[in-house]
């Protein structure tokens, strides 16, 4: 088996690697200003798709000029045609007006994309295929594959072992020789998720008693919904804003894969929705603020963060993994964000509180120890800052080959 990394390696955003120069699993981009693809120079068979994230699925339609099978599960074919969207949208407004792809290949990807369910075994160019539930967010696989010659990897995409509000955890998976991991928190541990809720909810009614605004910067898919599923069921009021909005009422279109569909449905119809032109109006007195974008790159936050700069009875409360170069980092270790080439100090007290749908370190270890139990020969390290150290910790203390790939590299075993 041959497989090349694209994207993903040593890094967080624009995963993908392809198998045999046949099977390419995920395609992402690494958001921000200015947008990183994964390297290219390809032309796959056939593309599987492990979760509606930007960073595993915004680059597969620039794939459609070779007319590729592409598997996805129903959740996430949605969500890339809803990011494809929103990519096309926002390139409309950038300097260059280009995009990765245009219309017609959103239109191709539409056509050519056969969606599966977690647990429907599948062919596409003599490889064996099957989704597993990964957790994560609604729809998200993990992949197996089993080539021609019987070769076989298992692939977790992004992975969560643990429930929680909005998705059940990921479910048994099965044996492998090659494993390639994601490896966000290798190094650290969650918080238990009680004790998350509890710490922000109180942090939330703080600064409304004192007369501030908690801003609360979410991804739209996944963190959005569960943080409005979080605060409905303490009774507190909250605005959304941002494309979490169209991402909910299409996470209620496949109930299946939720694990608690009326408590969404509870939670949404809860939420008061904020058009761009009533922003301001929201600003006139203490509120809760659920808003796009997460990582603070780009969306309604930026609004309301140049609005609340000085305000330091006010709050801005993260709650996802923050990439090193974001806004959200920036935010969380200077206290600054840029908007348009504008640096804003914030006076706002910066938190970050783990609501995190991957893996925390203890879990990462007993997976990979679970896997090589069961026959896993080598593993494949990606879609972290710390990969090498994972590599060689599976090295040393689990005594299998393992690797922490770099972009552009290719292994043959």
């Amino acid at each position: 088996m041959e497989l090349s990394f694209k994207g993903g390696c040593g890094e967080v955003g624009r995963s993908a690697f392809l198998v045999n120069e046949e099977i390419l699993l995920d395609y992402g981009m690494k958001p921000g200003e200015f947008p990183v693809y994964p390297l290219d120079g390809m032309e796959p068979k056939a593309v599987l798709v492990s979760h509606g994230h930007l960073d595993h699925c915004g680059a597969v339609p620039s794939l459609m000029y070779g007319k590729p099978e592409v598997f996805m599960t129903p959740p996430t074919a949605d969500l890339a045609a809803l990011l494809a969207r929103d990519t096309l949208k926002l390139a409309n407004y950038s300097l260059s007006g280009i995009g990765p792809f245009d219309p017609a290949d959103l239109q191709e990807l539409t056509r050519r994309t056969q969606k599966m369910d977690f647990g429907q075994s599948f062919k596409t160019h003599e490889y064996s295929a099957c989704f597993y539930r990964a957790g994560h967010i609604p729809g998200a696989a993990a992949i197996y594959l089993e080539s021609k010659e019987g070769e076989s990897l298992y692939y977790t995409g992004d992975l969560s072992l643990q429930p929680t509000r909005l998705v059940e955890g990921a479910e048994k998976f099965p044996g492998a020789e090659t494993l390639v991991v994601e490896s966000t928190y290798f190094g650290e541990d969650h918080v238990p998720r009680e004790e998350t809720e509890v710490a922000f909810i109180e942090s939330v009614w703080e600064t409304l008693d004192r007369g501030g605004t908690a801003v609360v910067p979410a991804f739209a898919i996944g963190r959005t919904q569960e943080v409005l599923m979080v605060l409905e069921a303490h009774g507190i009021p909250v605005y959304v804003d941002g494309m979490g909005r169209e991402v909910s009422k299409l996470f209620m279109k496949h109930p299946e894969y939720l694990r608690n569909e009326k408590a969404l449905k509870k939670a949404f119809g809860w939420a008061t929705s904020v058009k761009e032109n009533k922003r301001a109006s929201v600003l006139k007195e203490p509120a809760v603020i659920v808003t796009t974008a997460g990582m603070l790159n780009g969306g309604p936050v930026l609004y309301y963060l140049s609005k609340l700069h000085r305000d330091a009875k006010s709050k801005v409360l993260l709650t996802g993994y923050q990439v090193e170069g974001t806004n959200g980092r920036m935010a969380l270790e200077n206290r600054l964000i840029e908007d348009n080439g504008t640096i804003f100090t914030l006076r706002p007290k910066v938190e970050q509180y783990d609501f995190s749908a991957h893996c925390g370190d203890k879990e990462l270890k007993e997976l990979v120890r679970q896997c090589c139990d069961r026959g896993t020969e080598r593993v494949f390290v990606m879609h972290g800052e710390k990969t090498g150290e994972f590599a060689e910790w599976i090295r040393e203390e689990v005594g299998v080959k393992a690797y922490a790939p770099v972009n552009g590299e290719t292994f043959v075993f």
